[in-house]
């Protein structure tokens, strides 16, 4: 099969085993694990900031995020399309008790005169307004990347009315290499910043949640409260430590690909419309001769694997695994629907 459905679906290359099989590990929960140590510092680094955290998965890092920065009762405010909101199983109301306040942006992101309406008075009839997350990039808006300046107005404002400012940067790196930017930048933006190390980096398993050093100790508390204390996963760090290393740069070549995917797809009359192609990720709306289900099951019988988001929504995502072999196949198999 020809895997498009995620870039969670990769596998580690020969290189990221060896290095993980020779990983030192100890026991994480009393911060002896000598890899986990190493990621944590190497992604706080990374960022500018103080101190990390190695979780099991990003929804981890999203909710300690969100449990760190809020107390129960607070609101979060968020863009109607994020994953905080839209995949991680009502965790903002059962992890933190807090309401979300949605926003109806420009393929998942917002802007700085849409949050200003969007923070709440000094009021006892309304939530308090705690925290602002944002996703770079967006998976549901087609990969799509904030322009730079406006997380800098998004800032002004958090700072202004005493907002926390949490990023999930599940494909932060994909942003991070088509948009050429620093990943420091980001480091003097965001308080909280959500770092997964599983998508189109490769590694097996893993997030990294960095921040200041208070920050971090005590989303470490609650991180053991959640469950994620995981002792002897140092090899599972190696892998990420791996990732940060060598499979950066080449996001650049998925980033090629999906232009290529789209291309094909802009040529068919059942494609009404695709999403601009800016990282690894390409969404079109498919009416007519197929709605999304019924193009997404056709490719499968193809031996090519879609995801179809909703009904007329099919979605590709490019990464490591999928070869210039495949992509010809897949190119050739959609000229020919």
């Amino acid at each position: 099969m020809i895997d498009f459905r995620s870039d969670t679906v990769t596998l580690p290359t020969p290189e990221m085993l060896a290095f993980m099989h020779q990983a030192p590990v100890g026991d994480d929960v009393f911060g002896e694990d000598p890899s986990i140590n190493a990621l944590e510092a190497k992604s706080a680094s990374l960022f500018g900031m103080e101190a990390g955290l190695f979780c099991p998965s990003g929804t981890m890092t999203n909710q300690l995020a969100i449990k760190t920065h809020t107390q129960a009762g607070d609101e979060v405010i968020c863009e109607e399309l994020s994953h905080v909101y839209q995949y991680e199983g009502g965790g903002i109301a059962s992890n933190s008790g807090c309401s979300v306040k949605l926003l109806q942006g420009n393929r998942g992101r917002i802007t700085s005169s849409q949050l200003l309406g969007a923070i709440n008075p000094e009021d006892v009839h309304k939530p308090i307004s705690r925290l602002i997350s944002l996703e770079n990039t967006c998976n549901r808006g087609g990969g799509a990347c904030y322009d730079f300046k406006e997380f800098e107005e998004i800032q002004k404002i958090a700072k202004t009315h005493h907002l926390g400012l949490h990023l999930d940067g599940a494909r932060i790196f994909n942003a991070i290499v088509h948009k050429k930017e620093d990943s420091k930048q980001y480091g003097k933006v965001f308080d909280s910043i959500s770092i997964c190390l599983s998508k189109g980096l490769g590694a097996p398993v893993g997030s990294v949640l960095v921040g200041d050093a208070a920050f971090i100790k005590k989303a470490r508390r609650w991180r053991k409260v959640f469950g994620g204390g995981m002792r002897q996963a140092g090899s599972l760090a190696a892998a990420g430590i791996y990732a940060l290393d060598h499979h950066v740069d080449r996001l650049k070549q998925d980033h090629q690909k999906a232009l290529l995917i789209k291309d094909a797809l802009v040529k068919k009359d059942f494609v009404t419309e695709v999403f601009e192609v800016e990282t690894n990720i390409v969404i079109a709306k498919i009416e007519g001769k197929y709605n999304a289900t019924q193009l997404a099951q056709t490719l499968k019988e193809k031996n090519i694997l879609v995801i179809a988001m909703t009904p007329a929504l099919v979605r590709f995502v490019l990464h490591l695994d999928i070869t210039d072999e495949m992509l010809s196949t897949t190119i050739a198999t959609i000229e020919k629907l």
